[in-house]
């Protein structure tokens, strides 16, 4: 089992989600839990970064996420019509 270290920046995001995105994101992370290797790897980044994919007021989202055992860093949420441009931006807070 790995454990979870969200940052405040995604615990910022997370609150501003509807309740079924919540619900849906949840037991997403439920799964990460399990195995944080199950989904798409974002390349193109100095980290080993992944992505889950989930709806959000009729909006495509991403939560970005780190394993670096034993833990899963929740970096960001972010909004699929923008790509991944405002990661780096989000990766630069953080660090």
């Amino acid at each position: 089992m790995y454990l979870l270290q969200p940052t405040k920046l995604f615990l910022k995001q997370y609150k501003e989600l509807e309740s079924q995105a919540n619900s849906i994101l949840e037991k997403r992370i439920n799964l990460l839990k399990i195995n944080p290797y199950r989904n798409k790897r974002i390349n193109g980044f100095n980290q080993v970064l992944f992505r889950v994919r989930f709806k959000d007021h009729g909006k495509e989202k991403r939560l970005v996420y780190s394993v670096d055992r034993p833990f899963i860093k929740l970096i960001c949420i972010l909004d699929r019509k923008n790509d991944y441009k405002d990661l780096k931006k989000y990766l630069d807070k953080i660090d």
